[in-house]
């Protein structure tokens, strides 16, 4: 029996838009102590080595420190050894990461790329079968390719992939799709026991005969991630297997729609903000729908204001939103504004009514509500 860590899709140097200043850089930490709770959890389980199934950078192009931080993340354990297969993020390329000098000078000596597609003795008895990317482009099904290529043996074999299975792909035209129904044929008839995928980034089990996973990415990276944040621990015999999802990841996407109407809605939103744990790594998106009041546009300003200084990052999802200010004279008469400043407030609550400038007239108004005071 072997126990091992199936994990993928780290990124490591990925960068998000939505994150700024300190953020990105807790967001980049996250990823590297990340690294360390795994080859810590593998200690722990007794597993002597880890799979990374392809994407460990997110792209050829990262800077040294990233390189030089994982090395020393991944050599604080060095009794388990880490086996990275290049994927469509980082392929093993004329430019690859794999073969920079940061990489090839620095790299510590329980680390091992699975660059060439010929079984690796991985322990007594176990063989990775990697199927590594050349190219961001692959014609062909690179895991069937290097199934074909295997010989009868006894060894208990851990197909190492990355890419899009069949099954849960909607562009079937593509020449690289994994074949699900060829994976579970080979199972069943004993040539491979394993299958450890990457490229799906939430924790997936494909096929009936539960030996075919994607691991999911250990620290998540978008909203439409149903399982992420998860290892899997693994223990294989030939006739035997058992899988294990482990939690390992520290952040979080958050996605959510509101109505706004009223008072009450802006208390209930308010309310779920204010829940959310950990906001220093929580990522949320908002969906907001409804009218509401100039008065109650500008708290709703202010709620959003204080929110993103706690959370990570606080975004609008402006494809899904669509919130209505209307102004009304009890607005305009709680900014107790006269002459000049009275005529220009009312044009812009007019211009707020409809037309092409009614979004800017809206948000002018919304922040003439806050500067004057009128709702403090």
């Amino acid at each position: 029996m072997v126990k091992f860590l199936h994990t993928a899709d780290w990124q490591l140097g990925m960068t998000r838009h939505f994150l700024a200043g300190e953020a990105q850089a807790r967001f980049d930490g996250a990823r590297i102590d990340v690294i360390r709770r795994i080859g810590a959890l593998a200690v722990d389980e007794g597993c002597g080595f880890v799979v990374v199934c392809g994407d460990v950078f997110e792209s050829n192009q990262v800077n040294r420190q990233v390189i030089l931080r994982a090395f020393e993340a991944m050599g604080a354990t060095l009794q388990v050894t880490f086996y990275l297969l290049p994927g469509n993020h980082d392929p093993l390329d004329a430019s690859s990461v794999y073969m920079s000098p940061t990489f090839t000078e620095h790299k510590p000596d329980n680390v091992v790329v699975l660059g060439d597609p010929s079984p690796v003795e991985a322990a007594s008895g176990v063989e990775l079968v990697p199927a590594p990317w050349f190219t961001k482009r692959p014609l062909t099904d690179l895991v069937a390719d290097v199934c074909d290529l295997l010989e009868d043996g006894d060894a208990a074999r851990i197909v190492v992939g990355h890419g899009a299975i069949d099954t849960l792909s909607p562009d079937k035209s593509n020449p690289a799709l994994i074949s699900l129904s060829t994976l579970e044929e080979r199972i069943e008839r004993g040539q491979i026991h394993y299958v450890a995928l990457g490229d799906r980034h939430s924790t997936t089990d494909e096929g009936p005969t539960g030996r075919v996973w994607y691991s999911g990415a250990p620290e998540p990276t978008d909203y439409d991630e149903v399982r992420p944040g998860n290892v899997l621990v693994v223990e294989l015999e030939t006739d035997h297997i058992q899988v294990q999802e482990r939690p390992i990841g520290d952040w979080r996407f958050l996605s959510d729609e509101r109505e706004l109407t009223s008072e009450e809605d802006l208390d209930n939103l308010e309310e779920w903000l204010d829940s959310v744990d950990s906001k220093e790594r929580t990522i949320v998106k908002l969906a907001l729908i409804g009218q509401i009041s100039l008065a109650q546009k500008a708290r709703l300003d202010r709620l959003l204001e204080h929110h993103s200084e706690l959370l990570a990052a606080l975004e609008t999802w402006e494809r899904r939103s669509e919130l209505v200010v209307v102004p009304d004279d009890t607005d305009l008469d709680k900014l107790e504004l006269s002459g000049f400043a009275r005529e220009a407030a009312e044009d812009l609550s007019g211009l707020a009514e409809s037309g092409e400038q009614a979004v800017v007239a809206r948000d002018a108004l919304a922040l003439l509500h806050r500067l004057a005071g009128a709702d403090s």
